[in-house]
């Protein structure tokens, strides 16, 4: 009996005691940050082809060596530049298996293009990318010629997000695939997970363009995709590019990119609109026609070649092209000599 009481007063004894205070809410997890390495300087890499027409995989080696070693934070593979659609799928898989050594030799990001007019192709394209653990984001084109609606947009990466080995970057550029985003389109697809940046390329900088940068998702990153408006676009915000251009200059590229995130307004205007210039120059044809003429008349590749129905750029751009490349070598020497005189009148 004795037992039994004291078990009774046990039992009573702790049912008097205050109650404790709940447990305190698990804090609320920060939003994921951006992923790591897609700002900065980023080149979509030129498939250069040798004299039999078949693609020169040393030239497209030294070529992503070239840009990594000259600042660049990433290269691109497979894109617009790259003749994607010209090549058939061994080349494809040949160019990303250079790009994914050279990336992993330098410990470089690697953006591989992967999408296609329909959600059931891009599906099959972006499980291809498992095969090379260097890709860390694919980047896939709004779908073209089908023209679906912001709903049905939104409802592709959505669906392509959920099946990706990697995050994507969606790749606006409405004057190739006919299907313009306002801003609200493209901060709703910034808003899903699994998606990383855009890069951005609408042909200019309007009010849409303002307002997405005025008011990104957490965590998404913009990156300039029109060349000659890459100033402008770092300006409000952006932040990183993905340039043709800077397989030229490419250090002078990273230099924008670097100035305008560290608050260096007036060196960034100044390079920006010599940058701009050259831009202009390497886009007066088809990409990546002007480009390849420039780059073989530097003796970087083996042949300026394209594939049909893309044509050799003319000689006359190319002379432009190289005439912008002196001018901005001048503009630097020039940026140095003031850079000089500015330290000598702070120390005066």
């Amino acid at each position: 009996m004795a037992q039994n009481t004291t078990q009774d007063m046990s039992r009573s004894d702790t049912s008097t005691l205050p109650a404790l205070p709940a447990p305190p809410p698990p804090p609320i997890s920060p939003p994921l940050p951006g992923l790591h390495g897609l700002e900065g300087l980023h080149v979509p890499l030129i498939t250069p082809f040798d004299a039999s027409g078949a693609v020169a995989l040393d030239a497209l080696e030294s070529l992503a060596h070239e840009v990594l070693a000259a600042d660049a934070t990433g290269i691109a593979a497979l894109g617009t530049t790259g003749e994607t659609a010209s090549l058939d799928a061994a080349e494809r898989d040949a160019v990303t298996e250079v790009c994914a050594r050279v990336c992993r030799e330098r410990g470089a990001f690697l953006s591989v293009g992967a999408g296609g007019s329909s959600t059931r192709a891009s599906e099959v394209a972006l499980a291809g990318l498992r095969r090379w653990p260097e890709v860390r984001a694919a980047l896939v084109t709004v779908p073209s010629f089908v023209r679906p609606s912001a709903a049905g947009v939104l409802a592709h990466f959505e669906r392509l997000a959920e099946v990706a080995p990697v995050p994507l970057v969606v790749y606006h550029i409405p004057y190739r695939t006919g299907q313009p985003l306002d801003a609200g389109a493209l901060r709703a697809l910034g808003a899903l997970p699994g998606v990383a940046g855009v890069k951005y390329a609408a042909g200019g900088i309007d009010q849409d363009t303002v307002e997405l940068l005025g008011d990104l998702p957490d965590g998404f990153t913009v990156l300039a995709g029109d060349d000659a408006f890459a100033s402008p676009l770092l300006a409000l915000g952006a932040g990183g590019a993905i340039l043709a251009s800077a397989h030229l200059a490419t250090e002078r590229f990273a230099a924008l990119v670097r100035a305008w995130r560290t608050g260096d307004v007036s060196g960034a205007r100044a390079l920006g609109h010599a940058l701009a210039r050259l831009s202009a120059a390497v886009f007066a044809e088809p990409n990546p026609v002007v480009l390849k003429g420039v780059l073989h008349a530097q003796g970087r590749i083996p042949t300026p070649d394209v594939r049909l129905p893309l044509l050799p750029a003319g000689a006359a751009s190319v002379r432009e092209t190289l005439r912008r490349l002196e001018e901005l070598a001048e503009v630097e020497e020039l940026t140095e000599v003031e850079e000089v005189e500015e330290l000598a009148d702070r120390t005066a």
